[in-house]
C-alpha cells in the first residue's frame, strides 16, 4: 500500500478554475469546454505558483491549430504543450500541477462541466507518469498514484488510471483495493468506473473483458456504498460485464439480492437493465425479484 504525503496545497484567491455549464448545451460543441478561457486560467494558476512558467508563450502554443480539435484531443494537445514548459522530471512536473489545485470537489452530484479544466492534468500523468525515462530513470508509479489520487477529488481520473491497469495491472489493482475504502466518494468511485471493461470514451481494457474478476473484489465491496454516485457505477460496471460475461453478472446479481437493500436493488434492476430489454428471461427474473 503507498503511503500517501499529506500535501500543502495553495489557496490563493487567484487560483481557481473557470465557471462553465452545469450540463452538455444544445448546439455549443462540447469541445469548447477547453478552449481559451481554461488555457489562460491554467496559465495564470501555474505561473501562481511557479512564477518562471511561460504563461503567454504557454497560451499561445496551445491555442495554435486548437479549433479542429476534439475534446478528448484538446486535452491531450494541451498536456504535451504542458510537458514543454514544466519541468523535464516528471516528478518535478507533477509538483507544480499538484501545487497549483484549487479545492476539492464539496458534492459527487451537480458539478456541471467546470471540472474538465482538469482533464489535461489526467492527460499529463497517463502519457508521461508510466515511463522512468520521463523521471530521470526512477519509477514514477508511486507519483502517479499519489497524484491521480488528488486529481480525482477534482475531476475523475477513471481514463488516465486505465494506462497504469493496462501496463501494470497488478501493481495498480492492489492500489485500487485500498482506496476503495477511502472516506473520499470520488476515490471510491474511481475504483469501479476506472476498472469497467468497456468504460464509454474510453479504450477498453482488453485484460477485463475477457476475465472481469479482479474487479469483482471492488464491485463486492462498494454495492451497499452510502453515495448513489458510486452504486450507479457498480451498476454500470456490471452492465459491462453482462456484455461479455452475461452469466457471470446474473449470479453476482443473484447473489445479492438477499437481503438486499431498497438502494442495492436498484443497483441490480439497473445493472441488468439492457440483457432485460434485449429479453433475457433470466435478467428479467432477477429485475422482477429485486423491486
Amino acid at each position: 500500500m503507498l503511503g500517501f504525503v499529506s500535501l500543502n496545497l495553495m489557496t490563493h484567491l487567484d487560483l481557481k478554475i473557470p465557471k462553465a455549464a452545469s450540463s452538455i448545451q444544445k448546439g455549443v460543441p462540447l469541445k469548447l469546454v477547453l478552449d481559451k478561457e481554461v488555457v489562460h486560467q491554467l496559465a495564470i494558476n501555474l505561473q501562481l505558483v511557479h512564477p518562471s512558467f511561460q504563461k503567454s508563450n504557454f497560451v499561445k502554443d496551445c491555442m495554435e491549430e486548437i479549433d479542429p480539435l476534439t475534446l478528448t484531443e484538446r486535452g491531450k494537445h494541451i498536456a504535451d504543450v504542458l510537458s514543454n514548459y514544466l519541468p523535464k522530471r516528471y516528478s518535478n512536473a507533477i509538483a507544480i500541477l499538484l501545487k497549483s489545485l484549487t479545492p476539492p470537489l464539496e458534492a459527487t452530484e451537480g458539478n456541471g462541466l467546470a471540472p474538465m479544466f482538469y482533464m489535461p492534468h489526467c492527460n499529463f500523468i497517463s502519457k508521461y507518469g508510466l515511463d522512468s525515462a520521463h523521471n530521470n530513470g526512477e519509477d514514477p508509479f508511486e507519483i502517479s498514484m499519489q497524484a491521480q489520487y488528488e486529481f480525482t477529488k477534482r475531476f475523475t481520473c477513471e481514463f488516465s488510471i486505465r494506462s497504469f491497469i493496462v501496463d501494470q495491472q497488478e501493481r495498480t489493482m492492489e492500489v485500487l483495493y485500498s482506496w476503495m475504502k477511502d472516506p473520499n466518494p470520488h476515490v471510491r468511485r474511481l475504483c469501479s468506473e476506472g476498472t469497467r471493461p468497456r468504460l464509454p470514451w474510453a479504450t477498453k481494457i482488453d485484460a477485463f473483458v475477457k476475465d472481469p474478476t479482479p474487479s469483482l473484489k471492488i464491485l463486492e465491496e462498494l454495492k451497499n456504498d452510502p453515495d448513489l454516485y458510486v452504486r450507479r457505477s457498480v451498476a454500470n460496471h456490471v452492465g459491462d460485464i453482462a456484455k461479455d460475461h452475461i452469466e457471470l453478472a446474473l449470479e453476482l446479481c443473484e447473489s445479492w439480492l438477499k437481503d438486499a437493500s431498497k438502494e442495492l436493488k436498484w443497483v441490480i434492476r439497473h445493472a441488468l437493465r439492457n440483457p432485460a430489454k434485449k429479453g433475457n428471461e433470466k435478467a428479467i427474473a432477477v429485475r422482477k425479484k429485486a423491486v
